[in-house]
């Protein structure tokens, strides 16, 4: 079983890289497009930081669907944003994302990506589910969504 897992979706956006890059480095912005901010409607959000881009810091805290975390952004330039992703709960996990923006013409192609280790546990896991059958449709919801913000901006 590999000790590391990738997991990546990619979406065509009708809109200029500089209306969709900060959607990503805001990170205020991602409750309008995130697969996940609807998970829990009381969820607990705190900021920390400057409002966007490199240092920009989002927690939560939710229900057992949300769970809990933490994301900070390391990188932040107008055709990439990375991002340490850490998971308090319901497991613990420390991951990165990538969103990479590629210019065609009048389009963007965003690709988002996550990597991170798998422990003993996630290895032997992986037989009955994976990471890419958990997190890929989270995935395409949230370009879906971030689709539609960008195109109506």
């Amino acid at each position: 079983m590999p000790k590391e897992f990738s997991v990546s979706r990619s979406i065509e956006i009708a809109a200029p890289v500089e209306r969709i890059t900060p959607l990503i480095t805001n990170l205020h912005e991602w409750r309008k497009w995130s697969p996940w901010e609807d998970l829990d409607a009381d969820m607990e959000r705190t900021y920390q930081g400057p409002e966007s881009g490199v240092g920009a810091i989002y927690a939560w805290r939710g229900n057992s669907k949300a769970g809990s975390g933490r994301m900070e952004i390391l990188e932040a330039v107008d055709t990439h944003v990375g991002v340490d992703l850490l998971f308090q709960s319901p497991m613990q996990a420390h991951n990165r994302i990538d969103f990479t923006l590629v210019p065609h013409g009048t389009t963007t192609r965003v690709e988002w990506l996550m990597t991170g280790p798998q422990n003993v546990v996630m290895r032997l896991m992986s037989r009955f589910w994976s990471m890419e059958k958990m997190v890929a449709p989270d995935f395409e919801r949230g370009l879906k969504k971030l689709k539609q913000v960008a195109e109506s901006s």
